[in-house]
């Protein structure tokens, strides 16, 4: 089949905001005298928010050996997130493929587990909001990622199948939720998604930078035969 669809994750594929918030949480829970759960980051990335039972700062207060105002805490928390998620760049690449993909006639779609309010003014911030005719995000499905449906009503609006698209995402889940929609999905890690186990991707790249559409498709190709 023919690629017809190039979409990308936001969140850490994008724009890496996973890692500034790994950073904060764990520095938080640290001047709280505990320490944040390996396995808890792990689960909620590239979750819908609200497939997370226990939110953070719930978690924080009931590990903590002390009680503390945990609203102002995690006000402050978001604070110390925001300023780092504003001074990260574009990831490598990102820009330069988006636009050779979109010259190329191929869809672009952002599909991500966060919620419009989130990915909307990101992107507009980043100067790319018009790289993407469409934007599919939790607020656009029942359910986020991993499960398959933000990728299945990409295909809807991109007016693709699903064998006709290539997806880029970096968590575990991201990429569960586009390969059961049936779409071919290459992990593109980012410096905290690195450190987990991406081998169900079907192809993996270290970086965008430098990275061509007609490599995307190469890969593709290649992982197909």
């Amino acid at each position: 089949m023919p690629l017809r669809a190039l979409f990308f994750d936001f969140d850490g594929l994008i724009v890496d905001t996973e890692t500034p918030e790994v950073e904060v949480w764990r520095e938080v829970f640290a001047e709280h005298g505990t320490e944040f759960p390996e396995q808890y980051w792990i689960d909620c990335i590239g979750r819908g928010s609200d497939q997370i039972e226990e939110k953070p700062i719930a978690l924080l207060a009931r590990l903590a050996p002390r009680s503390a105002e945990w609203v102002a805490v995690d006000a402050d928390r978001h604070h110390r997130v925001m300023a780092r998620i504003h001074a990260q760049p574009l990831r490598p690449g990102v820009a330069e493929l988006a636009e050779e993909a979109r010259l190329a006639g191929l869809v672009l779609a952002v599909v991500s587990s966060s919620s419009h309010a989130w990915v909307d003014p990101l992107l507009r911030r980043q100067g790319i909001l018009d790289r993407f005719g469409h934007r599919v995000c939790r607020d656009d499905a029942a359910r986020a990622k991993p499960f398959p449906d933000l990728y299945l009503l990409a295909c809807e609006r991109c007016g693709v199948q699903p064998s006709e698209a290539i997806a880029l995402e970096d968590s575990p889940n991201g990429i569960r939720a586009a390969k059961a929609a049936g779409v071919f999905v290459v992990a593109v890690p980012n410096p905290i998604t690195g450190q987990l186990d991406l081998s169900h991707a079907d192809a993996r790249l270290d970086t965008l930078g430098g990275v061509t559409l007609s490599d995307v498709a190469i890969l593709a190709s290649r992982a197909r035969r």
